[in-house]
């Protein structure tokens, strides 16, 4: 097949993104990308740009619910400006117990990963809901889900399973990580040097961390959502359970029912916390870093909590590799972040982690660390549609 457009789109809590690649003839070319932001407010945004930045739409409309910003989507792919697609690949956060691979998508599919919505419940709504208007708008084109889980299926046992009465063991409650693709996607760029011990730091507004071994996930932070793990933007991370409770029990005080209450909580441990919550300010870790130079107390002591966090897990990864190789930044902190990667890595020189300051002081791909550095500690950005692309070309079979 000389021409082969694949469509990826990657649905969030509050934006819907997408990208049109040429994958036909081993090619890996991006056409165009774009995104609706901003769901559920008056201050959405609409824009798509070609290869080479240039924006080809760029509107500001409302965007009150998912129907009407996948509509600007459809519209925009359907309009004949833009190469139809051949097949559609997209990211699903977590499928369940039930789906763990990576496949065609049909209404059943759908339906089963649905049942699990509890796992990824600011995620898997709307992903499910593009999928199926997917379907419906683009007739007789294959649709594929593509997993996070999908890359932390050869975690061992002792680390998936949790440690609760069986019944709920039952029901799918274990760790299944997130970010898979992104781990991925930095996996495969090494190729075909991917160290044999490597640690990868995916660091946004959704953070984790990732112990990898011969490009095989052994162990990751987050568990059976994306709430635990590291500290993130808006998210506790892991936390004693009991502060849940204490937490649960205030809120019983006022709450109507179980089922409010249980709602209110989960907004108070994914949408209040972390980040937001320590410094009383902001998720974003630019303001962040504003505010500690303007001096504000709260705002180093999130940041602080955020790099400690990190170097922690980063430690006790290496005490599970038996050592380790490669340290890679991705995400946009990991990525963009200049004093969050220093200090990171300023308590880990004990683990040979050493970074040179000239090389770290930059952004995009590089090698950040010192010449007499043990460990390679390096920024790779993260290439999650185009792993995408790699699965729906397989599962193809052209």
């Amino acid at each position: 097949m000389d021409s082969l457009p694949v469509l990826v789109l990657n649905s969030g809590s509050s934006s819907i993104k997408f990208s049109v690649y040429e994958a036909g003839g081993g090619q890996r070319t991006k056409l165009f990308e774009g995104a609706v932001d901003g769901i559920g407010t008056d201050l959405g945004k609409f824009w798509i740009k070609d290869a080479a930045g240039q924006k080809l739409i760029d509107q500001t409309p409302a965007l009150p619910n998912p129907a009407v910003a996948f509509k600007l989507v459809s519209d925009a792919l359907h309009s004949g400006d833009f190469p139809a697609p051949v097949a559609i690949g997209h990211r699903m956060v977590c499928g369940g117990p039930t789906v763990q691979e990576n496949q065609l998508i049909t209404p059943e599919l759908i339906d089963e990963m649905e049942r699990y919505t509890a796992f990824a419940p600011l995620h898997t709504p709307i992903a499910a809901y593009v999928m199926r208007e997917a379907l419906r708008l683009f007739p007789g084109v294959p649709n594929f889900v593509c997993l996070d889980t999908y890359f932390h299926r050869t975690m061992p046992e002792v680390v998936t399973h949790m440690p609760i009465p069986e019944e709920y063991s039952a029901m799918g409650v274990r760790r299944y990580g997130y970010h898979g693709i992104s781990y991925e996607s930095i996996v495969y760029q090494l190729q075909p040097h991917v160290p044999e011990k490597l640690i990868v730091a995916h660091l946004g507004n959704g953070a984790s961390i990732s112990a990898i071994r011969n490009g095989q996930c052994v162990d990751t932070s987050m568990g059976l959502t994306p709430t635990g793990g590291i500290i993130s933007g808006t998210r506790t991370g892991d936390i004693d359970p009991g502060v849940l409770l204490f937490i649960l029990r205030k809120i019983a005080e006022t709450a109507t029912s179980a089922a409010e209450a249980a709602d209110r909580l989960e907004v108070v441990a994914s949408k209040k916390a972390g980040l937001l919550g320590m410094s009383g300010l902001s998720n974003d870790m630019r303001a962040l870093r504003d505010a500690i130079d303007a001096g504000n107390a709260k705002a180093r002591l999130a940041v602080d909590k955020f790099n400690w966090t990190i170097a922690k897990w980063v430690g006790g990864f290496f005490a599970e590799l038996g050592g380790l190789d490669m340290l890679v930044f991705t995400g946009g902190i990991g990525e963009y972040a200049i004093h969050a990667r220093e200090e990171i890595c300023a308590g880990l020189g004990a683990l040979g982690i050493i970074l040179d300051p000239v090389r770290n002081n930059s952004t995009g791909k590089a090698i950040i660390s010192a010449e007499n550095s043990p460990v390679t500690v390096g920024v790779i950005p993260t290439a999650e549609d185009l792993m995408i692309v790699n699965h729906v070309v397989r599962l193809l079979g052209v």
